[in-house]
């Protein structure tokens, strides 16, 4: 009796204050112990409006907020100074501080513009939602310490994606390294991040077009990589080749240093990835353990090719092998098992390692610190393969009711197809801009000097 007691209690109180009363008498009628009260209370019980209300609240949660703070600064090391380190140690010795600056003041650059305009434009609705957010939060307005996003505060998950779009801009400085122009290179990077960046990013993560068709795309495969190789392409393409391409050494001048930088990347990484869970759980421990094995399966796959064409493994082949993977696996690796990390990272070091001899070689660009090969060839094999390797016999997740895995890969190929098209159009077109009006490369004297003194007035080495 008592029981049905506290049960009656419970429904009428909640009853009484969805119909807004402040002060109750509660008479005895409230607790007739009829049949049809016990049933009206148990449906009052599991409908009410006010207990639904309380589940979808967003509820802080600590450890999920130091996770997602520590994933942000990994990324940032990933960048700064990984990037920065990886891409230095591959250039010319007379080059090395003006990569380092390009990364460094890009990543600065773009955080700022981030603030200002690019989390909003990402990550709200607005009137052409379909492709692009609204202003409604510009410079962060709305936003404040007890704003939560899920789990976590909402000023963490604006940093944390502040970071992807820091970092993708850096990695296209590799594709035209060693003879940009320091001004010409931030226009169009600034442009380049409003109008390809930050469109794919909404369609992809903020409820746009692509991810209304379905397609998967975890930590970036088609807004990071993808959208970076193929930029780094069209400006390869469009500036040309360094002076004495193919003629003069151009090899790396410091490969303990790039050794350094994929260390770092690789290590910072598991931010990139695991963070993109945007909490501490099982999901996130899948990402872990499948961004550890693709990364070193491609490390061997790549030194494999390298051992069987050229006689002798290279740290520069381990180093790229470690980058393919961990590009390749970044859209896949809450969807895949670990045997298909390691399936997915040897294919896509092979794919990769190709790109970067053999299609290089026949289309003649040239990509200074293979972005393309390397980035956007290993991007697009995660972003299709996914579709592949998801499956339960590979030790997948599976797919949703209604989908195989042909509808799948179809999807993942529309979204690759249409991220190409934008970012390839749309990049032709600032560089044309830029080009007209700041100028994109060096003359051949300052390019012949080397920018480190010539662009900054500085150099990295003295004898």
């Amino acid at each position: 009796m008592k029981k049905l007691f506290y049960k009656f209690g419970m429904a009428g109180l909640l009853s009484l204050l969805l119909l807004g009363f402040s002060q109750i008498g509660i008479s005895n009628e409230i607790f007739d112990l009829s049949k049809d009260t016990i049933m009206l209370a148990e449906v009052t019980e599991e409908v009410s409006p006010v207990a639904e209300a309380a589940e979808e609240t967003p509820t802080l949660d600590t450890g999920d907020t130091a996770w997602m703070i520590v994933a942000t600064i990994l990324v940032i090391v990933m960048a700064i100074p990984g990037l920065a380190l990886f891409y230095g140690g591959l250039v010319r010795s007379k080059n090395m501080l003006s990569v380092l600056m390009q990364v460094f003041v890009t990543f600065s650059l773009m955080s700022v513009l981030w603030v200002a305009y690019g989390y909003s434009l990402a990550f709200t609705e607005g009137p052409y939602n379909t492709f692009i957010g609204g202003l409604g939060a510009a410079f962060l307005g709305g936003i404040t310490g007890d704003s939560v996003s899920g789990t976590i505060p909402e000023y963490v998950f604006v940093t944390f994606q502040l970071t992807f779009a820091a970092l993708t801009p850096a990695l296209i400085v590799g594709g035209f390294a060693e003879r940009v122009k320091f001004s010409g290179m931030l226009a169009f990077l600034a442009l380049w991040v409003t109008t390809v960046y930050l469109p794919i990013c909404h369609m992809v993560w903020g409820g746009g077009l692509i991810s209304s068709w379905g397609a998967i795309d975890f930590a970036g495969g088609t807004v990071v990589h993808i959208n970076a190789g193929v930029a780094a392409l069209v400006l390869a393409l469009g500036i040309g080749k360094r002076i004495g391409y193919g003629k003069e050494v151009m090899a790396p001048h410091n490969m303990p240093m790039t050794m350094i930088g994929a260390s770092l990347l690789w290590a910072g990484w598991f931010g990139f990835n695991v963070g993109s869970e945007l909490a501490a759980d099982g999901t996130a421990g899948l990402v872990m353990i499948n961004t550890q094995a693709a990364t070193a399966a491609a490390v061997l796959g790549w030194i494999t090719m390298e051992w069987v064409a050229r006689g002798k493994p290279s740290m520069l082949g381990g180093a790229s092998g470690a980058i393919s993977g961990l590009v390749a696996i970044t859209p896949a690796c809450a969807v895949v098992g670990p045997v298909g990390a390691i399936i997915l990272g040897i294919v896509a070091s092979i794919i990769a390692y190709w790109a970067c001899t053999s299609l290089k070689k026949v289309l003649g660009y040239d990509d200074s610190l293979d972005v393309f090969g390397i980035h956007g060839v290993a991007g697009i094999v995660g972003a299709v393969g996914l579709a592949i390797l998801m499956a339960p016999q590979f030790g997948g997740v599976g797919y949703d009711d209604g989908v195989t895995m042909m509808s799948q890969f179809m999807v993942q190929a529309k979204s690759v197809g249409f991220t190409i098209l934008w970012c390839g159009v749309i990049s032709f077109v600032l560089y044309k801009i830029v080009d007209a009006t700041i100028g994109l490369r060096v003359s051949e004297e300052d390019e012949r000097a080397g920018l480190d003194t010539t662009s900054h007035g500085e150099t990295a080495y003295h004898s």
